[in-house]
C-alpha cells in the first residue's frame, strides 16, 4: 500500500493528467484511493464509513467545477482504454497454476516484493488501489443515491465498454471451467450419475449461444431467456459434479491439491454468475457495485497464507487423524481379557528393546561421527521397532499418538449425559491400557539386560556394558539433568511418526497402490495371482505400522545428531529404553549401586520420562485431531468435573480391568 503524502483534494485534481503516461496515472488514482481512506475524523457522519463521506465531497466538487470532472472523468477513460480489464474479471482470485504450492509461493512473493503503477494489467493495479482489507466495507455501504451520482466519474468512458470485457472474460472463465471439468485427476473422481449428460462438454457451446443473443440487436428475449436457463441449469449441473469429489477423496485418500483444484473450479462458477448477473441486470450499477466488492474480498484472502492452508490441509489432517483412530482403537482395552493380552504383548515388546539397548551401547563404543552414530542407532531402533510389530507385539509409547484421535471422536457427543458419561469411560480404558503397556515394556526390558550383563561377567569376565559407560549412564538420567526436556522433546517425535503414517497410508490409499500390486501384470506374472493378492492385502494393513516404526526409530536416531549441527543440544529420552540403560549400569557397577541416591535419582526420573513420553505425544495428537474434526471443547468444566467424580468413587477403574 502506498502511504498517503500531504495530498488534498484541490492538489489532486490538479494533478489529473489525462495526457499523462499511464503509470502516472494509475499513481494517480492510487493516490485519489488513499485520499477517500484517509478522511479526518471531523469529516465523518454518524455511522458512515469515511471514504463514503468523502467521495460525497468528491462529487459535490465535481459537479462545481466542470472543469475539474472534465479531467477526472477523461483520466479514468484513458486508464480504461489502455488497460487489460478481462484479467480482472476473469483472473483476480483464481491461481495462474492449479497447484497449491505454487499458489503459496506466489502469496509469499506478492506479500515480500513491492508493486509498480506501470502496468496495463488491471489486476495487478486492482490490487494497489484497494489495498485495504476495510474497502469492502465501505464500498458495499454505498447507497443508491450516491452509486446514481457516481456516474459522472464515469462520463468519458464508453458506455458498453465494460460489457465487452466482461464477455471476453466469460470466454476465458468458460475455458477455464470446461478445461478443469475434463481433466483426468477431477473426472475419474466425479460421480458418474452427474456427469451422464456431459456438462461440462456442453459449457463452451451453451455461452457461445447467450453470447450470440446478447450482441444481437434484434434479440428475441425468450430466446436469450432460454439460452441463460439452459446455461444457469449446466453451471449447477457443474458445481453439482465438482462437489462430488471430496466426497471421493473422503473414502479414496485424499489431495490437496484436487481440493485446491475443486475450489478453484467452484469459485470461478461463482464468477460467471457474477458476470452474467451484471450483463443481464437492467440497471447493472448495483450489481457492478456487488462485484467490485467481491473482487476486493477476494484480493486479501488471496494474500493470506494461514487461510490457504487452513482450509486446504483441514480435509488431509482429517484423513490422517481418521487413519490413526483406526489404528489407535487396536489399543484401548475394554476387558480383562483384552488388558492381559496388551500386557503379554508389551512384555514381548520389551524383550525386543533388551537387545535394543545392548546394540545401542556396541554402536557407541565403534567411535562413529555424530551423524553415522545417530544413523546406526536410528536404524537398530527401527529394525527393533518393525520386528515388535511384525510379531504383534507393542511398544507402548506409541499408544498415545494412536489413540488421541480416536479419543477425540467421543468428543463430538458430550453434549449429551450418556455421551459424556462414555468419554469418561474411554479416558478410564486408555490410562488403564497405557499402565498395561507401560509395565509390561518394562517387566522384561530390566531383567533381560541386567541377566545379559551378569552372564557375560560371568562367561568372559567382563559385561558388555562397561564401567564407564554406566556411569554415564547414572548421570545422564539424573533427576538434576535435563532428562526430562528430552522426554518432551521424545513426545514431539513419537507424535510427528504418528502424522508421518497417517500421511504415507493416505498416499498409499490415494495412488490405489493396494490394487497395482494386486493387478500390475509384471507383479502377478512375478509371484503369481494368489500371492500378488495376498501382498495387497498384507501391505494395505501394515503400510502405516512399518511407516510409523521406521520414522520413529530414524527420527530418535538422527534427529538429535542433525540438531547437534546447528548447535541444539537436545537428546532422547524413552522409557523403556532407559530403563534397560539403567538395568545395564546396575550390572555393569553392581548390585550395591541400587542402594545410592545416584541410582534412585535415575528412578524417579524414568517416571517422569514416561508421564512426558505419554502425555506429551496425547495431547499433540488430541489437539490435531480437534482441530481437524472441528471440534471445541466448550464444555471444559463438565468433563473435568465428571472425570474428578470417577477418580473418587472409581479410583481403580483407572488401573485395573473391570471384572
Amino acid at each position: 500500500m502506498i502511504k498517503q503524502k500531504a495530498w488534498d483534494l484541490t492538489a489532486l485534481l490538479n494533478a489529473a493528467d489525462p495526457q499523462a503516461v499511464l503509470a502516472e496515472r494509475n499513481l494517480w488514482l492510487v493516490r485519489l484511493l488513499e485520499w477517500l481512506r484517509h478522511a479526518p475524523r471531523e469529516e465523518t457522519a454518524s455511522g458512515t464509513p469515511l471514504p463514503v463521506v468523502r467521495l460525497k465531497h468528491l462529487l459535490n466538487v465535481l459537479e462545481r467545477h466542470p472543469e475539474h470532472a472534465y479531467n477526472f472523468s477523461a483520466v479514468i477513460a484513458g486508464v480504461w482504454n489502455d488497460v487489460d480489464a478481462v484479467a480482472l474479471f476473469a483472473e483476480v482470485g483464481f491461481a495462474p497454476r492449479v497447484a497449491l504450492w505454487h499458489e503459496a509461493f506466489g502469496r509469499v512473493r506478492r506479500r515480500l516484493l513491492p508493486q509498480t503503477t506501470d502496468t496495463r494489467d488491471l489486476a495487478a493495479l486492482f490490487e494497489l488501489l484497494f489495498g485495504d482489507e476495510a474497502d469492502e466495507d465501505w464500498i458495499a455501504a454505498i447507497d443508491d443515491e450516491l452509486l446514481g451520482r457516481l456516474s459522472l466519474l464515469f462520463a468519458a468512458a464508453p458506455d458498453d465498454g465494460w460489457r465487452v470485457e466482461m464477455r471476453a472474460a466469460l470466454t476465458v472463465l468458460v475455458s477455464s471451467v470446461h478445461s478443469a471439468g475434463l481433466a483426468s485427476p477431477m473426472r475419474v473422481r466425479m460421480d458418474e450419475p452427474m456427469l451422464q449428460d456431459k456438462p461440462f462438454h456442453q459449457l463452451p457451446a451453451a455461452w457461445e449461444a447467450v453470447e450470440r443473443e446478447l450482441l444481437n440487436p434484434r434479440a428475441d428475449t425468450a430466446a436469450l431467456a432460454s439460452a441463460m436457463q439452459y446455461l444457469h441449469a449446466l453451471l449447477e449441473r457443474c458445481r453439482a459434479a465438482a462437489q462430488t469429489v471430496p466426497e471421493h477423496l473422503e473414502v479414496h485418500g485424499v489431495s490437496v491439491d484436487l481440493m485446491f483444484s475443486v475450489e478453484q473450479l467452484s469459485a470461478r462458477l461463482e464468477r460467471i454468475e457474477a458476470l452474467l448477473a451484471c450483463l443481464l441486470s437492467h440497471e447493472p450499477q448495483r450489481e457492478l457495485l456487488r462485484l467490485v466488492a467481491g473482487l476486493v474480498r477476494v484480493v486479501h484472502e488471496r494474500r493470506s497464507l494461514r487461510t490457504l492452508f487452513a482450509r486446504h490441509y483441514s480435509l488431509l489432517a482429517r484423513k490422517v487423524a481418521e487413519r490413526s483412530a483406526e489404528t489407535g482403537e487396536h489399543y484401548i482395552t475394554r476387558d480383562r481379557a483384552e488388558y492381559a493380552d496388551m500386557f503379554k504383548r508389551a512384555a514381548g515388546g520389551g524383550a525386543v528393546l533388551a537387545g535394543t539397548t545392548l546394540l545401542k551401547f556396541g554402536i557407541a563404543l565403534l567411535g562413529f561421527t555424530a551423524f553415522w552414530g545417530g544413523f546406526w542407532a536410528g536404524v537398530n531402533y527401527a529394525l527393533s521397532f518393525v520386528l515388535i510389530h511384525l510379531l504383534h507385539w507393542t511398544v507402548a509409547t506409541k499408544q498415545p499418538a494412536m489413540t488421541a484421535p480416536a479419543m477425540a471422536d467421543k468428543l463430538l457427543y458430550i453434549d449429551r449425559d450418556d455421551g459424556l458419561q462414555g468419554f469418561v469411560d474411554e479416558v478410564a480404558h486408555l490410562v488403564r491400557s497405557q499402565v498395561a503397556g507401560i509395565l509390561g515394556n518394562l517387566v522384561l526390558v530390566a531383567p533381560l539386560v541386567l541377566a545379559a550383563q551378569l552372564l557375560c561377567r560371568l562367561a568372559f569376565g567382563a559385561p558388555p556394558v562397561g564401567e564407564k559407560q554406566a556411569l554415564y549412564v547414572l548421570h545422564s538420567l539424573s533427576l538434576a539433568g535435563p532428562s526430562l526436556l528430552f522426554a518432551a522433546f521424545t513426545g514431539m517425535l513419537l507424535f510427528a511418526s504418528s502424522l508421518i503414517a497417517g500421511w504415507v497410508e493416505n498416499w498409499f490409499v490415494f495412488y490405489r497402490l493396494d490394487s497395482a500390486i494386486a493387478w500390475n501384470p509384471r507383479i502377478v506374472a512375478t509371484f503369481g495371482q494368489p500371492r500378488a493378492q495376498a501382498w495387497s492385502r498384507w501391505w494395505r494393513a501394515n503400510i502405516s505400522g512399518l511407516t510409523a516404526n521406521v520414522s520413529l526409530g530414524l527420527m530418535l536416531g538422527l534427529v538429535p545428531a542433525l540438531l547437534g549441527f546447528v548447535g541444539l543440544g537436545l537428546d532422547v529420552r524413552h522409557v523403556t529404553l532407559s530403563t534397560g540403560q539403567l538395568a545395564a549400569a546396575v550390572g555393569a557397577l553392581g548390585l550395591g549401586v541400587m542402594a545410592t541416591w545416584a541410582f534412585w535419582s535415575c528412578v524417579i526420573c524414568i517416571a517422569g520420562i514416561g508421564v512426558l513420553n505419554v502425555t506429551v505425544s496425547f495431547f499433540c495428537a488430541f489437539k490435531v485431531a480437534m482441530r481437524s474434526r472441528g471440534v471445541k471443547l466448550a464444555d471444559r468444566k463438565r468433563v473435568y468435573a465428571a472425570i474428578r467424580t470417577r477418580l473418587r468413587r472409581e479410583p481403580l477403574s483407572f488401573l485395573l480391568p473391570p471384572a
